[in-house]
């Protein structure tokens, strides 16, 4: 089979061939290891990269880098980026409505061409739709990276933000249908042109437990999920949902209304916790560990951390993919036996 339809056996656990692995390279890389020790990696490691070449000019990375220190960046919704590190987002620095006071003239950003974080081109990404279509690729579409309460919190603040919640504040509601509103538009968009898959990132969790209360997330965030979700899960796309950080609290709200695939990070979550809790119920996209095995333990222990993921939250039906960024820190010699394993155990139950 090819990957089109092993990625749709995994998600509905109807014996995939192989887990499907993602091995992402972070643009700020390019500039913390020696020159062409990626390149070379990637080129030994076909399963991971199929598409690489390593001619001059390749895409995977030959990036032009928008985030840069010093380079203060004001998206669409008159938010200021600013980063420390070239290639990394950043954080946002000034945020609009830090005040209420500005709120009657405060508009969100045009949706036919702004995606929330930059430019947007439908006709440019329709064309490359129906190309991957052509090709038999599994396509997908999906909202920017942080499209409701990180909106919300990149537009207020932070702290401004759980006291408008706390507080019931009476223009809250009105600013989330403004943001529910241009993320409507996005999605229709992408259904219009029609996709596979739908993806709805959004990171609520820190390291011990979410960024929002169980009951805040309730009443103010998951209905406009399901609103979101909706049109996306009556035109048969398959819905993944993506959320960084401690998320036990909030992951029975985060996989139903129609969420088939969630990808949450491993050991901040538990591998064990996340096979008692989540294996069999939903397709787990398992986002491999950055904070300490990766980049502070040995070959080997990177070896038997993914082991021990595929052998507690893997099956021969499916329902396990794993991802791995790579992000500046992490030792080569550590990235180069990720790949391996990644390759080795993705056929794990292959017999």
């Amino acid at each position: 089979m090819n990957a089109k339809e092993n990625m749709l056996r995994t998600i509905r656990f109807d014996r995939p061939d192989y887990i499907p692995m993602v091995f992402h390279i972070n643009e700020a890389c390019r500039n913390h290891y020696p020159a062409g020790a990626l390149e070379e990696l990637m080129a030994e490691h076909t399963f991971l990269f199929p598409d690489f070449s390593d001619s001059p000019g390749r895409a995977e990375l030959d990036y032009i880098i928008p985030e840069r220190v010093g380079k203060p960046f004001t998206d669409g919704w008159g938010c200021v980026w600013e980063t420390s590190m070239n290639g990394i987002v950043g954080t946002v620095t000034k945020h609009p409505l830090a005040s209420w006071n500005s709120f009657d003239s405060f508009t969100a950003p045009n949706p036919e061409v702004d995606s929330g974080k930059g430019a947007v081109n439908w006709a440019s990404i329709r064309k490359d739709i129906e190309k991957a279509r052509a090709n038999d690729e599994f396509i997908v579409g999906g909202l920017r990276h942080g499209h409701t309460f990180l909106q919300l919190m990149d537009i207020r603040g932070y702290e401004n933000l759980i006291m408008d919640m706390f507080d019931s504040e009476p223009r809250l509601p009105r600013l989330i249908d403004m943001i529910e509103a241009f993320n409507a538009a996005i999605i229709r968009h992408y259904l219009d042109i029609g996709v596979d898959m739908m993806t709805y990132a959004e990171d609520l969790g820190m390291q011990n437990g979410p960024m929002i209360s169980p009951e805040m997330f309730y009443k103010y965030i998951k209905p406009s999920y399901e609103r979101l979700m909706a049109p996306a899960v009556e035109a048969g796309c398959i819905i993944h949902m993506h959320s960084d950080g401690h998320i036990h609290e909030l992951a029975d709200g985060l996989i139903d209304g129609g969420v088939a695939v969630l990808n949450l990070q491993d050991l901040v979550n538990g591998i064990d916790w996340i096979k008692e809790n989540l294996k069999g119920k939903v397709c787990i996209d398992l986002d491999i560990d950055r904070q300490e095995i990766t980049p502070k333990g040995t070959p080997a222990q990177v070896d038997d951390l993914i082991r021990e993921e595929v052998e507690k939250l893997g099956s021969k039906e499916g329902g396990l993919m794993m991802i791995y960024g790579l992000y500046p820190g992490v030792p080569l010699e550590n990235a180069k036996a990720l790949m391996d394993a990644m390759e080795k155990y993705a056929f794990y139950y292959s017999n």
